[in-house]
């Protein structure tokens, strides 16, 4: 008597415990895989699988001589024309002097006609020469910023935060133009892909609410579905019956603002909470 009524508390026990099965997915994230615009050859790399980088950290270096030479020329470029810039103003500063001295002499009838002509078109000439001057220093200052751009992007630093996924390239391969070198993974582009059986397809829906559980996971994880798949597919291994239909799933996404504490490919156990 004894022993039933041991028997029927652990049956009722059980039966308070059920809870209905879960959607079955798993961790998943948008890696950001970075690369250089422009080819060449990798004389550096900062980085190593797993490691926590942040927005700025360098990453890898391309082989820069042309660039820094490049760089180097147009400073240089830059550097003489502000010196003749420099001579050409004191030289009209010069020439100024002589032509308000020739026009003093003009006024009061006392210079002579050439000379004070001499004195304008020197003036004048000193003028254009410094025109010419200024705008072909703009032009070099365009020719060094640009140097310069092109010579910063032999030096490939994080544009994200988050964690080195992958490396794709190491030191002394060469690497095509916008070729992904590093993959880094965002915390905040970390989601929850799962599946759907056919039958319950039914009860989900864009911007629905779903609760996220795992071994380990944080209590009372959430998540909004932002994606359904148009098309069902089949859970393999399948074999063709009437029976097929009830291996239909659809593939549905989940995200959550500043992403999910989950490791990509961690499996977890998804239960809708509505909308």
């Amino acid at each position: 008597m004894k022993r039933l009524a041991l028997l029927l508390l652990l049956l009722l026990a059980a039966c308070g415990d059920h809870k209905e099965p879960g959607w079955l997915g798993y961790g998943e994230g948008d890696n950001s895989l970075i690369g250089a615009p422009q080819p060449g050859w990798i004389t550096h790399l900062s980085v190593q699988r797993g490691q926590i980088v942040k927005r700025g950290d360098p990453l890898f270096l391309l082989d820069d001589t042309h660039e820094t030479a490049a760089r180097d020329q147009a400073a240089a470029n830059l550097a003489q024309a502000k010196a003749e810039l420099a001579q050409e103003q004191a030289n009209n500063a010069y020439t100024q002097t002589q032509l308000t001295r020739q026009t003093g002499l003009a006024r009061a009838h006392a210079g002579i006609p050439s000379t004070f002509d001499q004195a304008l078109a020197s003036f004048r000439e000193s003028q254009g020469h410094i025109d010419q001057l200024e705008n072909q220093i703009r032009q070099m200052e365009g020719a060094l910023t640009d140097a310069q751009y092109q010579l910063s992007q032999r030096h490939i630093v994080s544009q994200v935060d988050g964690q080195v996924q992958d490396i794709y390239f190491f030191e002394g391969e060469y690497v095509p133009a916008s070729t992904a070198v590093v993959s880094v993974l965002p915390p905040k582009n970390v989601f929850v892909r799962f599946f759907v059986p056919e039958p319950e397809f039914a009860r989900v829906k864009l911007g629905q609410t779903v609760a996220i559980s795992c071994d380990g996971c944080a209590a009372n994880m959430t998540a909004k579905i932002t994606f359904i798949a148009q098309q069902e597919e089949f859970t393999p291994p399948v074999i063709f019956s009437a029976d097929s239909r009830q291996k239909l799933v659809f593939k549905l996404e989940a995200r959550a603002p500043g992403g999910l504490k989950l490791n990509p490919g961690e499996p977890v156990e998804i239960r809708p909470l509505g909308t």
